[in-house]
């Protein structure tokens, strides 16, 4: 979450667009997010380098030499953001529109990658030198007040920020989830250098890059010194879609700031039959927008056979099933009512996943998790699909911190269960033995069946009452007679003072 100084140069660098006559708010972001992209190229591209140098491998700067730009051979230093933001305003303006900016449209040789398609059309809208001089100026502050903050993502904050000026955003669930969430859930999956990853919901790619950062620190070896699985992750590992087009620009290019070369970011409706992915994934992770209701038409029809309902978050989950491969793993956040929702549907596909595949958790977060954007309780599930049944104990645990205070400040606190839940789950064969009084525990699918295949862990731990003694009415009434006996000789000392 924004605050203070850095949340006052951003409303600073919003003022200058609408100063230079852009107030359409998606503009706007589109035009920042273009900026950042090219300062993070300038940025990512000195890091690579240098990652590059100290590994001895060899590395080309996407800012070479010389650069081709329609027809043109110019000096491709001249690109660097840390080079033209020091010319004077006219001739920064002049190499932006001419130079950088169809640079960074061509960037991806691949005509056909998602990148291409959703830069093609991209358009630099910056109305005048001066403007385009103060935009960098701006950014560059708050680049150093990012840099400020430490031990958070706040880059995701950044965007969440900038989506908060638009009015349909809470409405369209674009609010992101909270890093922290992320960063947990893909430490309980621990990706693998193999794994192909989706998120059919991936606004920003935040899933996408988490599981790709965590890939680099925990498999950097496997993965880099490997020109296969090199390949793989910077072209067919992570696959993202999403219904929004300034998501799509910004997941993709969060993405290629990142590291990842060309990721499948694709325009997708993952509910209708534009979606034809079936059996592909090794790996989910997914927060989707939970919108409400959808008309029977815009769903395909093999996931209505499976879950008849119009609910999306119903809908979602009978998606990740079958965009599973066998085998395959899914850790995503629903709403508490599909855990206990008392409809045929919802028992329909809390069915599917126990007796046909293998649930493997339900972590219970607290309600204040979303705020300041949502109050709403959630949980994550956990499953692999098998196909086939495989469900034996289900290990819930009850989260009731997450390092933040739960109130809409969301300020650091000392209390943070993330750690141990991922220790536990990590460790759950030593986990048998604890009661149901305890944080996590299991219960057995015989026992899930039996309740209608709930899933709420309230329906299954137990609450441990300390009984309480209480002083006998005797006492109580003695203690209340030498109160009276108190008050009486007080009141008789003051009597005395104002006769005085």
């Amino acid at each position: 979450m924004i605050t203070g100084e850095l949340k006052n140069r951003i409303d600073g660098l919003w003022n200058i667009f609408a100063a230079g006559g852009l107030v359409n708010p998606l503009e706007v972001i589109e035009q920042i997010t273009y900026l950042m992209f090219i300062h993070d190229l300038d940025d990512t591209d000195n890091t690579r380098a240098k990652e590059s140098a100290m590994l001895g491998l060899p590395y080309k700067s996407i800012f070479s030499d010389e650069v081709e730009i329609g027809g043109r051979t110019i000096d491709g230093n001249q690109l660097k953001w840390s080079v033209f933001r020091d010319m004077p305003a006219a001739k920064m303006y002049s190499i932006m529109q001419e130079w950088v900016f169809p640079f960074i449209k061509e960037l991806h040789g691949n005509k056909e990658s998602a990148y291409s398609k959703y830069m093609g059309d991209a358009i630099f809208k910056l109305p005048t030198p001066l403007v385009l001089s103060k935009v960098v100026d701006s950014l560059d502050e708050i680049y150093r007040s990012m840099k400020e903050v430490k031990g958070m993502d706040i880059r995701g904050d950044v965007y969440e920020y900038l989506l908060s000026k638009i009015a349909s955003a809470g409405r369209n669930g674009q609010f992101r989830t909270p890093r922290h969430i992320i960063r947990m859930m893909v430490e309980l999956m621990d990706p693998k250098a193999d794994d192909v990853i989706c998120d059919p919901a991936c606004g920003t790619s935040g899933f996408l890059v988490s599981a790709a950062e965590y890939l680099k620190e925990t498999k950097k070896e496997e993965i880099f010194y490997n020109k296969a699985k090199k390949d793989h992750y910077m072209s067919s590992m992570f696959h993202g879609f999403d219904m929004d087009r300034t998501m799509l620009r910004i997941g993709a290019m969060n993405m290629m700031t990142h590291g990842i070369e060309n990721p499948f970011i694709e325009y997708r409706d993952s509910l209708s039959d534009q979606n034809t992915d079936r059996d592909k994934y090794s790996l989910i992770l997914a927060n989707p927008p939970f919108k409400g209701s959808l008309d029977y038409d815009s769903v395909t029809p093999d996931l209505l056979k499976m879950c008849k309902t119009k609910k999306t978050e119903l809908l979602f989950l009978a998606l990740f099933i079958k965009m599973l491969k066998v085998g395959g793993s899914c850790a995503c956040i629903v709403p508490d009512g599909v855990l206990f929702g008392s409809s045929k549907a919802h028992k329909d596909i809390r069915k599917q996943i126990v007796e046909e595949n293998r649930l493997e958790a339900v972590i219970s977060m607290p309600s204040g998790v979303f705020k300041p954007y949502a109050g709403v309780s959630t949980a994550i599930l956990i499953f692999t699909k098998t196909g086939h049944g495989g469900t034996d104990n289900i290990w819930f645990y009850d989260m009731q911190a997450d390092g933040l205070s739960l109130d809409d400040k969301r300020s650091p606190v000392n209390e943070n269960d993330i750690p141990d839940i991922i220790e536990r789950f990590r460790n759950r064969d030593k986990e048998s033995d604890r009661a149901r009084t305890e944080k996590s525990f299991f219960v057995t699918k015989d026992e899930i069946k039996e309740n209608d295949y709930d899933l709420s862990i309230n329906k299954y731990k137990e609450i441990e009452y300390v009984p309480v003694e209480y002083p006998s009415t005797l006492e109580i009434m003695t203690n209340i007679r030498e109160l009276e006996i108190e008050i009486s000789k007080e009141m008789d000392e003051l009597e005395k003072l104002l006769q005085l």
